[in-house]
């Protein structure tokens, strides 16, 4: 379908999405959240797309939410942008795609929580990340607190969090918050490869490793053991889970169906 903030391109299974306002450095307004929960269910429906990656335009990742919108908001409306935000980005992290996010720039506020919300990041060496919000008397919205703290800890979240301090790649990647900081030339192509290497392994395994992960988190680590106990059974079900271990076996690369 047609986006207006967005561009939605689809190549070898793979799909690129990518924020699309660069003269507000694609900031999130309301409609641009709205978009993004249009694509992500797109992009989980098609049978043509088994992976994701998220970028934005120009030379910012974004640059956090759209302030113009937010700086008339009322508690209940403040309230509900909040939750409709935090919905769309849930249904990024949940989803059985892999989705990588391609951080090419600046991602602050709103887009420092779409990038959490990614299964994984890779950085440009020119990206910032921060969650700046209080310093406009508000807390992050969009998650910010919640996966923050789960990915790089309590006390580090909670410093970046009530400082407002910008970080740069290398940063990010000393203290968990991205996975790989590479040359802007290289980041769509170490993207590209990243992806590309999830993509080759089995498509439902792929799948339930994201779900017991995402929902293990939650956990005591008897139920999550519980939880993965039942998905390595679910998989031995599976065709592909055959095919893997024969083709193993046979000393050859898998041909995966995704059943």
């Amino acid at each position: 379908m047609p986006y207006q903030f967005l561009t939605l391109a689809v190549e070898n299974r793979i799909a690129t999405l990518t924020v699309n306002r660069p003269d507000k450095l694609n900031a999130l307004n309301d409609a641009t959240i709205a978009e993004l929960g249009q694509a992500i269910d797109e992009v989980r429906a098609r049978d043509d797309i088994a992976g994701l990656i998220v970028t934005g335009a120009g030379r910012a990742f974004i640059a956090g939410a759209d302030i113009s919108e937010l700086s008339s908001q009322t508690p209940t409306i403040a309230k509900t942008r909040a939750q409709n935000g935090q919905s769309v980005f849930r249904r990024f992290e949940t989803s059985p795609k892999p989705v990588i996010a391609a951080v090419n720039g600046f991602a602050l506020g709103g887009g420092c929580e779409l990038a959490l919300a990614c299964h994984i990041r890779i950085a440009s060496e020119k990206a910032k990340f921060g969650q700046p919000e209080v310093k406009l008397g508000t807390c992050p919205g969009f998650g910010g607190t919640q996966r923050l703290s789960r990915l790089i800890g309590k006390g580090r979240a909670i410093q970046l969090i009530t400082t407002a301090e910008m970080i740069d790649a290398q940063e990010a990647y000393r203290i968990g918050l991205v996975n790989k900081v590479v040359p802007p030339d290289d980041l769509m192509t170490a993207t590209l490869e990243m992806m590309n290497t999830i993509l080759a392994n089995a498509p439902l395994a792929v799948a339930l490793c994201i779900e017991a992960i995402d929902h293990g988190l939650e956990m005591s680590l008897d139920e999550g053991l519980v939880l993965e106990a039942n998905h390595f059974g679910l998989l031995a079900a599976t065709e592909d889970m055959t095919e893997g271990m024969k083709a193993f076996l046979e000393k050859r690369a898998p041909a995966f169906k995704g059943r």
